[in-house]
């Protein structure tokens, strides 16, 4: 069949299955990786959700919430998205009686603050530092949600509907709902995975990465990262942090980009990835697109460009030291 097609036609299958080929044991060995993390954080989280530990630590968080314009019963919403994923706290979200106001200061801070552990844990494999990832999105959601409280709109618009909220009751219906959980997560993830890596061998097969990266650069340097950092970054705001750092660390083994320079990267993401997914879903359930998205653009610039500036004083300071 192949011999029938013009020559143009067979040598691009013959790139497209190249890149198949090449893609597959790079997707598993990535798949593995992001399970080796994934798997036991999540079953750690299913457990202490089981025991009312997320809930006994909620409490000590109600007087917080009440100074950015929620109510302290939402902090458990808080919690659930960032030591799940946001689905979850969306989930938790549409159980309360919120006001649209009150849902859009939510979603911001779970788009800065979902999946914590999982996430912080995969950045540190591409060379940032775990506890400071934690701590930097923990500390800017709640500092973004103060600022998003001053300027929004007083609107008491309703928000939301009380759902059930089926969780299992018994411990081995704990283990038995994170299986069931585990294998279609495993599943979805080598999919994502194994699809990325096709994409990425067939940027390398046709030489597209950097033309691809040209029109960027641009935009990169405005953000106060490295020109040549436009492929992560067009990565991690489609397909967010696990998956585009599936990306950065295959770079980083390849010798492509330094650690340095995933960590700089890194330090965009933490405040703005993910950011079609998330303001899709969001949007789709009433949330306006304009507030999450005008936000977290903004302070990415800020942190990295801050980020930058302090690097700048330390150097200098330690130049000064040095000559005295």
């Amino acid at each position: 069949m192949m011999s029938t097609l013009t020559p143009q036609i067979r040598r691009h299958c013959v790139h497209f299955l190249r890149a198949m080929r090449r893609a597959m044991p790079k997707g598993w060995k990535t798949t593995l990786w992001l399970l080796e993390i994934m798997l036991p954080i999540s079953l750690a989280v299913m457990l202490l959700k089981y025991f009312g530990v997320i809930d006994f630590l909620a409490i000590y968080l109600d007087p917080v919430f009440r100074h950015i314009g929620l109510p302290g019963s939402s902090s458990v919403v808080f919690l659930t998205g960032a030591f799940v994923t946001t689905y979850a706290g969306i989930a938790a979200m549409l159980s309360f009686a919120l006001t649209l106001r009150q849902a859009t200061i939510l979603a911001l801070m779970m788009c800065l603050c979902h999946a914590l552990p999982m996430e912080c844990a995969v950045t540190h494999r591409t060379g940032s530092s775990f506890f400071g990832m934690m701590i930097l999105r923990l500390c800017m959601a709640f500092v973004c949600a103060f600022l998003l409280n001053l300027v929004l709109p007083e609107y008491a618009e309703p928000f939301g509907m009380v759902g059930d909220m089926t969780d299992a009751t018994t411990l081995v219906g704990v283990l038995v709902e994170w299986l069931n959980a585990s294998w279609r997560m495993a599943l979805l993830v080598f999919v994502i995975v194994y699809l990325l890596m096709v994409v990425q061998s067939l940027l390398e097969e046709y030489d597209l990465i950097r033309p691809l990266s040209r029109p960027l650069r641009p935009l990169m340097s405005l953000f106060g990262l490295p020109r040549d950092a436009a492929y992560l970054w067009l990565v991690g705001n489609v397909l967010g942090i696990s998956y585009g750092a599936a990306v950065m660390f295959d770079l980083i083994k390849s010798g492509k980009i330094t650690k340095e320079e995933a960590n700089e990267v890194n330090f965009h993401l933490a405040m703005n990835h993910s950011l079609i997914e998330d303001t899709s879903v969001f949007a789709a359930i009433g949330i306006g697109a304009g507030w999450i998205v005008g936000v977290r653009l903004f302070f990415a610039l800020v942190v990295v460009w801050v980020r930058r500036l302090m690097g700048k004083c330390l150097f200098r300071a330690k130049r000064n030291r040095a000559t005295l």
